[in-house]
């Protein structure tokens, strides 16, 4: 007998954190609290007496747009049904919106007969970065800073046309501890800022955003050097040739890569801006 669908409770989402590390997919380790934060009713669970059955997350944004992930029936019930029912429900919550996801390579064709289609491609990179060569070219008039309290407002607005909807009440609590986030300032403002936290395995960057690619590359490395010697993780979209080239000359290598997909009229983003998108699961 299926159970009921229903809206995660906290400890719930923790635990379809630990699936997604289970499927290697490498979250991070604190997301579960500000992920939740984004849409509390958006973690979608179903149980039978030994816990989880299936999950799956349908985050709203805005009044336009929301973000499908965490889609996971356990190992033992696949097959069965569950994974259909929990993924209309998710359908169903964010019908009249565009929706996006992130689709794995073996799930692209299944999310195409729901009305998926095919906008790029996300590469995942994973290495320890190479030490850093010399400046990427004109640094001039540029600092990094600490996003502290008083810059967060100053990120929320800079992030804005780089993601579908606004998503403040997310970056409120993304931009904070245990996470480190850093911005690159100059005499015009904010031109770019990043995110780094642990994973179940390395450390991940997450969004990296930045007005150019030198921009990107000293955010880069000033996260990376947070964690010396660490693995660290970036997903740069297939859209930004200099994303890519960023990681390759970092001496990452890529791991492995989704598909972003979107049901509705795709979003206009600034693409040309994102070196690093935030999460597989959030968008």
């Amino acid at each position: 007998m299926m159970g009921e669908i229903r809206a995660a409770t906290a400890a719930e989402v923790e635990e379809m954190v630990g699936w997604a590390a289970a499927e290697g997919w490498n979250p991070g380790i604190g997301d579960a609290a500000a992920f939740r934060v984004a849409d509390p009713d958006g973690f979608l669970v179903s149980t039978d007496r030994r816990g989880l059955a299936a999950c799956i997350s349908a985050v709203v944004y805005g009044d336009t747009f929301g973000f499908i992930g965490f889609y996971i029936v356990r190992p033992d019930l696949r097959g069965q049904g569950h994974g259909w029912r929990i993924w209309q429900a998710a359908l169903a919550r964010l019908d009249g919106r565009t929706t996006g996801l992130d689709g794995v390579v073996a799930q692209q064709d299944n999310y195409r007969r729901s009305g998926f289609v095919y906008a790029h491609r996300n590469v995942r990179f994973a290495g320890v970065p190479v030490a850093r060569a010399g400046a990427p070219g004109d640094a001039s008039g540029l600092h990094l800073t600490p996003v502290l309290p008083d810059l967060v407002e100053t990120i929320v607005g800079y992030d804005r046309p780089l993601f579908p909807a606004d998503r403040a009440t997310f970056l409120r609590s993304w931009l904070s501890p245990p996470r480190t986030a850093m911005a690159l300032v100059g005499q015009r403002g904010v031109c770019g800022y990043g995110v780094i936290r642990r994973t179940f395995d390395g450390h991940k960057i997450g969004p990296l955003f930045a007005d150019d690619a030198a921009a990107a590359t000293l955010l880069f490395d000033a996260l990376a050097a947070t964690v010396p010697g660490g693995t660290v993780i970036l997903d740069p979209p297939g859209t930004n040739p200099a994303a890519i080239a960023l990681a390759e000359e970092r001496g990452l290598r890529p791991v492995f890569e989704t598909a972003r997909m979107y049901r509705g009229p795709a979003p206009a983003i600034d693409s040309a801006r994102i070196f690093g998108i935030t999460t597989f699961e959030l968008g």
